[in-house]
């Protein structure tokens, strides 16, 4: 949709009526008369048909002639306009509008776009402060700030969430594969708070900071995690929300990586702290096995991991560091693929022709990357105990949250692991 832009149109239509518009706009911001008098307003004073969006894209107010009017602005068609919103320097929103006629002046515009973004954050000041007490108990709860069974469940009872009979937690990843206009965060968070409260409408959701895992970090810098508190014990009800949380992301997000991880329930409201545990490691382990719905149970050998990683994560990241992290610090410098190799014939059970066969590559490029592997980590995969410490510092990895590397294999001499297979070699 094009952007309002600086001309030098006329402005003759509208002169009759500038001082008119501009005055109704001013008394509905003046007199706290709400965010859909003031965009019908504006829709007046540029005699224009108007929508109010906020920055995650949601819409707050419309003033249009009818439903296909509605769509005709939202979508980029002839005629169609934006102008962002901003208050105190800060966008919060866009002004989105098809004139009836000639267009506004620039000026009359710009005076417009003021008075809907003065309105459109004082609108959503409400919200924000709700926002805040949802994140700070989500916060307080999961990072054992707050550990009084009568303080958590008043601060619940002010929100809304029962939390009486305990709860579960819920983590959410979405990552877009590709680089995303607009805060692509608020409209996951949207979506999911979408989706869980479609089952549970007293759920609480929240961007938060967690202490659980120091060591681990998003590529771009961001820590927060998406946490939904589900006020039940149920653990049906559970996963029914997180269910519905991942169709929502699916059915609303395009190309993107979407990891949606369960805790078990927690019977008691001081108990949830352990959930935020079980949740963020069963999303870790999701996300390094590609799967999009992972309950804790179903984490297999990772569960006894969880205590490391609640009380002494930097145990688990020197434990990572003294197994496999030597390899995926060679993967990334050399672009190989030792550690997807180690990956799969550990799974394998130590078939080289198995793991060959699962890789398309050659019985002695797996050979040399086993050699490469033991030459880094000093653990040796043909014996029981070097098996079992690199399964673990795999394990390890993958409950910190550490990517592992990617890339094509390029080791020297192997062909990138291209080399025509021999028949009787197998």
């Amino acid at each position: 949709m094009a952007a309002a832009k600086p001309s030098a149109r006329a402005a003759a239509p509208f002169e009759s009526g500038f001082l008119e518009g501009v005055a109704e706009l001013s008394a509905a911001v003046e007199t706290g008369a709400g965010l859909p008098e003031v965009t019908r307003a504006a829709a007046r004073a540029l005699a224009s048909s108007v929508v109010v969006i906020d920055s995650s894209s949601a819409i707050l107010a419309v003033a249009c002639r009818s439903p296909e009017d509605e769509r005709a602005v939202l979508a980029d068609s002839e005629g169609a306009e934006s102008m962002p919103l901003r208050s105190a320097d800060v966008e919060v929103g866009e002004l989105r509008y098809r004139p009836h006629g000639e267009p506004p002046p620039d000026t009359l515009l710009r005076m417009v776009a003021t008075f809907v973004g003065i309105e459109t954050e004082r609108s959503r000041a409400p919200e924000r402060e709700s926002d805040a007490a949802v994140r700070d108990l989500i916060g307080d709860l999961l990072n054992r700030r707050a550990t009084d069974r009568e303080n958590i469940l008043a601060r619940g009872d002010e929100l809304g969430a029962d939390l009486h009979g305990g709860g579960g937690v819920i983590v959410v990843r979405a990552r877009p594969q590709h680089p995303e206009e607009g805060d692509w965060r608020a409209r996951v968070t949207m979506m999911a708070e979408r989706g869980a409260r479609g089952i549970e409408r007293t759920a609480l959701v929240a961007r938060v900071p967690l202490a659980i895992l120091k060591p681990r970090h998003d590529e771009d810098g961001k820590d927060d995690e998406l946490v939904i508190l589900v006020p039940s014990a149920e653990v049906e009800l559970l996963e029914r929300a997180a269910t519905a949380v991942l169709r929502e992301l699916d059915s609303s997000l395009q190309g993107y990586h979407v990891a949606v991880a369960t805790s078990r329930p927690a019977t008691d409201a001081v108990d949830l702290h352990r959930a935020g545990a079980e949740a963020l490691l069963a999303a870790n382990v999701a996300e390094a096995q590609g799967d999009e719905l992972l309950a804790f149970d179903d984490t297999g050998a990772y569960r006894l991991l969880l205590p490391a990683m609640s009380e002494d994560p930097m145990e688990l990241q020197r434990f990572y560091d003294e197994t496999v992290q030597a390899l995926v610090v060679y993967d990334e410098e050399y672009e190989t693929e030792l550690l997807r190799t180690l990956e799969t014939f550990l799974e394998l059970d130590g078939s080289v022709a198995g793991t060959a066969d699962r890789l398309f590559t050659h019985r002695h490029t797996i050979r040399y990357r086993l050699e490469r592997a033991r030459d880094l980590s000093g653990l040796d995969v043909s014996s029981s105990d070097g098996r079992e410490r690199l399964s673990l510092g795999l394990k390890a990895m993958r409950v910190l949250g550490i990517a592992p590397p990617h890339g094509p294999a390029t080791e020297p001499g192997t062909k990138a692991g291209r080399v025509s297979k021999d028949k009787n070699d197998r």
